[in-house]
């Protein structure tokens, strides 16, 4: 086959799938180019950057292609149903960045917590501001209010469990609460959802129904979390802090929310570990071998 690589790919990956006696090609095509490109392709591997919509479906349709594969979780950056109405096969890798999301969402919560990021910030400036950043809280014995407890939430709530948190989840699992429930009860919430139609999982009614200084950790989708209403709450107090690996535009567009001193962030790097990278790589390899 002849497979075309846009957004990178583990280089131990790449040379079994070459070893395969396949024909790969790294390259990022722009959303105007894409669709006419995949014609010339059995088979596309993708990550967030690229996105699959109708428009390049319609002009890859009637060609080789036949096969897009998401290294990684969210299928949200392709029209899976159109894709599949068109006769292309939408794949992912939903196990491997698991363990990587998890630590990143309870990384998030412990700078949070601690004011890692923005005492780190003012280190870098001079500043020695051990009297403004010595009111941090702990987070054993709080309750994290996990939204969405697939198999990356199932790996948080473990973690936290570990430390000695309380763990509610909207969803399934330990214990399973209602929306509201959780709202109420959770010191930190953590999203790890698909992203969904009809608006943010987090928005201004939710947030109201929180506990005032909670903390909500977004590693899911931008989307999920209504940026505008999360300011507004972080700048009144009801929120305490924020902890976002993903936005609603990204690159990130929103300065006053990345910048605001009580978000942590880090630009949609959930996946991007070694061992999470090495996973998907073989994931891929299996994928591709069963093809």
């Amino acid at each position: 086959m002849r497979i075309l690589v846009t957004d990178g790919m583990d280089k131990g990956a790449i040379e079994k799938v070459r070893a395969m006696g396949h024909e790969l090609v790294e390259q990022f095509y722009e959303p105007d180019e894409l669709g006419k490109a995949l014609r010339d392709f059995d088979v596309a591997i993708i990550r967030s950057k690229t996105k699959l919509r109708a428009k390049q479906i319609d002009e890859a349709k009637g060609s080789r292609f036949k096969c897009v594969i998401r290294a990684g979780v969210g299928l949200d950056n392709i029209d899976v149903q159109y894709a599949k109405d068109n006769g292309i096969e939408v794949k992912n890798t939903p196990k491997s960045p698991s363990e990587s999301v998890a630590e990143l969402a309870m990384a998030h919560m412990f700078s949070c917590a601690r004011y890692i990021s923005i005492a780190g910030h003012s280190m870098r400036e001079g500043k020695w501001e051990k009297k403004a950043y010595g009111k941090g809280i702990e987070l054993t014995g709080k309750t994290l209010g996990i939204v969405g407890f697939g198999r990356i939430g199932q790996k948080l709530g473990k973690m936290a469990k570990a430390i000695g948190m309380n763990v509610v989840a909207f969803e399934l699992g330990i214990p399973y609460v209602e929306m509201d429930e959780l709202l109420a009860k959770s010191d930190f919430i953590s999203v790890h959802a698909p992203a969904v139609d009809g608006g943010a999982l987090i928005n201004a009614e939710r947030i109201a129904k929180m506990k005032d200084g909670v903390v909500i950790i977004n590693t899911s989708r931008g989307t999920n979390v209504d940026e505008a209403a999360l300011l507004d709450a972080l700048n009144s107090g009801k929120v305490r802090a924020a902890g976002l690996d993903v936005y609603a535009d990204e690159p990130a567009t929103n300065v006053a929310l990345y910048s605001h001193p009580m978000v942590s962030c880090t630009p949609h790097i959930g996946s991007a570990t070694v061992e999470a990278q090495g996973r998907i790589g073989e994931e891929l390899v299996e994928i591709i071998s069963k093809m």
